[in-house]
């Protein structure tokens, strides 16, 4: 049986999450849940009209940093690109939230989530690093800085190779800041052929907690 939060601020135990991932349902959006449910490896993702779903996926998809593969052809389309970091976060969220995905139909980023991020954004917490092109925004990502750990959302381009390069200027900044990995989350092929790799819920938790303990909670950032 899936656990049902209530107001207190509290999770179950993501290592007994159900086959699927789910670990719990309801609860709300606040800076404090949402930064509680990251540093315990959970994520919320659900639909319009569907209670709010927290997740912790086994296998998870994570990029060590000194995996991560920079083809030769994608470092030539490097100068192509303006890169800017925490500009236009608003933006980046809502191209994501329209963005077209082979094999899903709508989004996940709906207007409560986008208020939820732009929110942490605020904070201090989430980030937007932006690919532009002659000063118009063309790709980018968003995610969230928890200690050692980048834990990536969702990404958009609007033409070839524009989130990658965006993804690469990520990789490069958080080696320079110390962190250790990019939680990718769930698997996909286009992540995988960037150096990601699938590991056991079990070993991500554990991750995790060794980094946090190391890191004493935050890296800055900048």
């Amino acid at each position: 049986m899936i656990p049902k939060l209530t107001q207190h601020l509290s999770f179950p135990n993501p290592l007994y999450a159900s086959e699927e991932g789910l670990v719990a349902y309801g609860g709300d959006l606040s800076p404090s849940r949402l930064m509680m449910a990251y540093r315990m490896g959970i994520f919320p993702w659900y639909s319009l009209g569907d209670p709010i779903l927290w997740w912790s996926p086994n296998p998870r998809l994570i990029l060590n940093l000194d995996e991560f593969k920079l083809s030769r052809s994608l470092r030539k389309k490097i100068p192509q690109f303006e890169i800017r970091v925490d500009t236009n976060f608003s933006q980046v969220i809502r191209e994501c939230s329209i963005a077209s995905r082979r094999g899903q139909k709508g989004t996940w980023i709906i207007p409560d989530m986008i208020e939820a991020y732009e929110t942490l954004h605020s904070l201090g917490y989430a980030h937007s690093v932006e690919a532009y092109q002659k000063g118009v925004l063309v790709g980018g990502l968003y995610g969230i800085s928890v200690g050692g750990v980048f834990c990536g959302e969702s990404m958009f381009a609007k033409i070839s190779d524009a989130s990658k390069v965006a993804f690469a200027s990520l990789v490069d900044r958080l080696k320079r800041y110390g962190y250790t990995f990019i939680d990718c989350q769930v698997p996909t092929n286009h992540l995988k052929s960037l150096g990601a790799k699938e590991v056991s819920r079990e070993f991500f938790l554990n991750q995790l907690r060794e980094i946090y303990q190391k890191s004493d909670e935050e890296i800055h950032w900048l």
